[in-house]
């Protein structure tokens, strides 16, 4: 199976001859056609995709996959909602045009929650996407397709984007790598917005080095795109070479300790015994790994935070979705009705909470009191990770409680208990403060994949990186490929 291989095995063989670009494609689809009919992937399967030329170029040839978010010129692009369920733009975004110009072959659209606003993989308007590993259980989201392709080896790489921990905490629910870089790094130009301060342009490989590659193809200053930034001085993938020794990685007692969590399962039980066992294999390397203390209200104070400041931005950001410039027309007798079905009766009943949420705190008697004291939080939050960073070189942590939940909410033990919110949403922070973080596997637990997370300061991709393909090489789970647990 070629896709199961590396983006520099698959260039090492189409170079030398050993397989076409044409012979990776017909495989690729033929894949995709074979998840989607297992776990609903994809939005849109890219049958009539083209083979592109062979070069020197790493990503020249390769079949790859785009969370259908990211515009595309002439090619349907929903969001996965019914709002935009005809949707084809006039344009393509700058990162899938950036892909395009390495010679990169886009082969299908994933699914994704509404949007992107949802932890589940399961809000889309085609349905939702199931973990290849167990198909009762979740992607988790919103980047679900894109999380489920890669690890059942449709191809080596597709395109997430991360608002919260939208990469991350799919990557580890399916064993993958997931990686959102420093805020701006990657031009959000045909990027579909959920909260524009908080949304990043990512990848999900099965590799760090994958990640490096298509990272370095994707980034760059666009001038559509007042938030990106001059990347033209780093170089992700030239500056992994795994020497490691003398870095310095933190955890956060009060999101690790099980003294936290009086009500722990043994799941829970299990995940954080599997996260202490990973850190002494990291100390193993040279790595130091210290427990630090941060503010209790501070770090629960997180996912409110989060909330306050993604809603109000999602509610402005999606006032032009009215039925009126683009989507399926809805009746009404005057513009006002129109646009109120429009929003009624193609909207999720998740989305119009949202909604609801971010208009109530936006509004002229509540602005003070949310949304000013969320953004003045956002600073306090921010600045208790950079002090963090003054001393070490990554904060590590587990990702969410455990492997991924079930899809039958029913069947999710402790699933709304409040004590564990703050670890479910720590990958919250990494975004609040625009830092790059990447998301690792590093077990199981329960038979299903979990990971950790590093997030580093501003700007610190190539270190972070380096860290993180050490940590890989070490733990021994790079380029692992869905197995299927049938057992429950």
């Amino acid at each position: 199976m070629y896709m199961e291989k590396s983006i520099l095995e698959l260039h090492e063989m189409l170079t030398s001859g050993k397989v076409t670009s044409a012979e990776l494609i017909k495989e690729s689809l033929e894949k995709s056609h074979e998840v989607q009919e297992k776990c609903n992937a994809f939005v849109t399967i890219l049958d009539d995709a083209i083979p592109s030329d062979v070069t020197d170029d790493l990503l020249s040839g390769i079949p790859y996959g785009i969370k259908d978010n990211y515009s595309t010129k002439g090619i349907l692009t929903t969001a996965s909602s019914n709002t935009l369920r005809d949707y084809i733009p006039f344009y393509t975004a700058t990162a899938v045009e950036n892909l395009s110009k390495h010679g990169a072959v886009a082969v299908n659209k994933t699914v994704l929650d509404e949007f992107g606003m949802g932890a589940t993989g399961t809000t889309g308007h085609t349905g939702a996407v199931l973990n290849p590993w167990n198909r009762n259980r979740m992607c988790a989201g919103s980047s679900a397709g894109s999380a489920c392709a890669v690890a059942s080896g449709v191809y080596p790489y597709a395109l997430g984007s991360d608002t919260g921990d939208s990469i991350r905490k799919p990557a580890a629910y399916c064993g993958i790598v997931g990686y959102k870089p420093t805020y701006g790094m990657i031009s959000r130009y045909g990027l579909l917005p959920y909260a524009s301060s908080l949304d990043t342009c990512g990848v999900l490989t099965r590799n760090v080095k994958d990640a490096a590659i298509v990272v370095d193809a994707m980034k760059g200053k666009d001038e559509h795109d007042m938030t990106s930034w001059d990347s033209s001085n780093m170089h992700l993938l030239k500056s992994i070479d795994g020497e490691v020794k003398g870095k310095k990685l933190c955890y956060i007692k009060e999101l690790v300790s099980l003294d936290n969590y009086p009500h722990a399962n043994d799941t829970l039980k299990a995940h954080i015994k599997n996260f202490m066992e990973v850190v002494e294999k990291i100390k193993s390397i040279g790595i130091e790994v210290e427990e630090v203390s941060v503010d209790k209200k501070i770090v629960e104070a997180v996912p409110n935070v989060y909330n306050v400041i993604s809603y109000a931005e999602a509610t402005s950001n999606m006032s032009n979705l009215t039925g009126i410039s683009f989507g399926p027309r809805e009746a009404g007798s005057n513009y006002i009705e129109l646009m109120k079905n429009y929003r009624t009766n193609n909207f999720s009943p998740l989305i119009k909470r949202r909604f609801i949420i971010g208009s109530y705190v936006l509004q002229k008697d509540n602005k003070e009191r949310y949304f000013y004291n969320a953004q003045k939080l956002r600073r306090i939050i921010t600045n208790a990770w950079l002090d963090l960073f003054k001393n070490y070189d990554a904060v590590v942590l587990p990702i969410e409680a455990g492997p991924a939940n079930y899809v039958d909410l029913s069947k999710n033990y402790n699933e709304y208990d409040q004590e564990l919110v703050p670890l479910h949403e720590n990958l919250q922070a990494a975004n609040l403060g625009g830092f790059p973080s990447i998301a690792l596997p590093d077990g199981f637990v329960g038979g299903m994949p979990v990971g950790l997370s590093l997030t580093s300061k501003p700007y610190d991709d190539e270190n972070m990186l380096n860290i993180a393909y050490a940590i890989e090489n070490t733990l021994g789970y790079a380029n692992q490929i869905a197995k299927e647990n049938t057992n429950e």
